[in-house]
């Protein structure tokens, strides 16, 4: 099967591909990744064909403050710049990351079957939950559904003008105001950090998280027996600023060891117990204690999977969500404000209650029911 992937730069959507690529690779498929220049290199590294997905960069006339236009003007432009390469490689399917809509598009102008990832849980609206990114758990009682209701209400102004706002650009670049949507909706999450709805899709199929590792290095962590600490800034733009420096500053003469994971160059005149830079995240889980984060789905979900409970720090996005499902389910804590002294409890708390190992494993033990994505794509396909 000749499938496109198609996902932007983002960390968090570009690395979910990646995997998913490897997926398509390891079944005998033929995948095509599109994305940004940054992470061309590393997935033709993995043997991943990939070529760069034009049309990323802003334009004088869009509107980034309006997150409906910037979505989905961006896509009906990104899915006419993206068409002349996308008919070239004559894919048989395209899989189009959910915030880069454009290769829905491109591949619906070509009338080829496209499959949307949502490297998360799914953030469909729901007539039985309250508005996705609230961080709420459903109401209860007469008084819970009535805030609930008035929630949605509130919020569904916002959903109907991005519904209009879908339909213009659909309408821009030739095809039907109305939308009809992908074949299949691939939700690359944990089932544990999923909510029970009772109007789920049928289209949407949970197939866990989509793991890759931009590196082969492995950051050691510093000696000693002391408990490590897993320190990973967020790598979204909506991320909390200036975590690394208020967590260090909270454990500081605390007995922990720290490792930095970070993309980025790391800080400077560390002191012995932290060692900083890129490494596998995967091998850096295998000794922690306990990891520090921004709640972005990818570590997340990779802690949970590897068992470590997780201090969640949030910043905006859907990390607010997110760490409220994990503090729900048992696995974390949710620190905001950020504070030195808000995080040196958390951590301590988490260090000395085994309850939230627990609840991690627990979480981790959920990774089992889930479904394929390369089995999933091939039965659209009739295959």
């Amino acid at each position: 099967m000749r499938v496109a992937v198609v996902a932007g730069p983002d960390p968090g959507h570009a690395f979910p591909a990646i995997a998913l690529c490897r997926k398509f690779l390891d079944a005998g498929d033929q995948p095509m990744l599109f994305t940004g220049t940054r992470w061309l290199d590393d997935a033709k590294r993995e043997g991943i064909t990939a070529q760069r997905l034009k049309g990323l960069a802003p334009r004088a006339i869009d509107d980034d403050m309006d997150a409906g236009r910037r979505i989905h003007e961006r896509a009906a432009y990104i899915s006419t710049e993206l068409l002349p390469d996308l008919s070239a490689m004559l894919p048989e399917l395209v899989v189009s990351d959910i915030i880069t809509a454009g290769g829905g598009l491109a591949a619906e102008r070509l009338d080829v079957p496209w499959v949307e990832l949502s490297p998360h849980p799914l953030y469909a609206p729901s007539k039985a939950l309250p508005p996705i990114g609230s961080g709420l758990a459903p109401g209860e009682g007469i008084g819970g559904r009535v805030r609930d209701g008035l929630m949605r209400a509130a919020t569904g102004r916002s959903i109907r003008q991005g519904l209009r706002q879908r339909s213009a650009a659909r309408v821009g670049v030739g095809l039907p105001a109305e939308d009809p949507g992908p074949a299949l909706r691939l939700i690359a999450t944990l089932p544990a950090l999923e909510v029970p709805r009772p109007d789920w899709p049928e289209i949407a199929h949970v197939v866990g998280p989509l793991h890759w590792e931009p590196t082969d290095a492995v950051l050691a962590p510093p000696p000693g027996d002391a408990p490590l600490v897993v320190v990973a800034p967020s790598t979204a733009f909506t991320g909390a600023v200036g975590m690394v420096e208020v967590v260090l500053e909270g454990l500081a003469g605390v007995d922990v060891r720290i490792a930095i994971s970070t993309l980025d160059e790391p800080p400077e005149d560390l002191p012995d117990s932290v060692v900083a830079g890129l490494g596998r995240q995967d091998e850096l889980l295998r000794h922690a204690a306990v990891v520090v984060c921004g709640a972005g789905h990818g570590l997340l979900s990779k802690a949970l999977l590897a068992g470590v409970p997780v201090v969640a720090i949030p910043g905006g996005g859907d990390q607010w969500e997110l760490a409220n499902r994990a503090s729900r389910q048992g696995s974390a804590i949710v620190v905001r404000p950020l504070s030195a002294d808000a995080v040196r409890a958390a951590v301590l708390r988490v260090l000395g209650e085994p309850g939230f190992r627990v609840k991690a494993a627990q979480a981790a033990a959920t990774g089992h029911a889930v479904e394929d994505p390369v089995v999933l794509c091939h039965k659209v396909l009739g295959a």
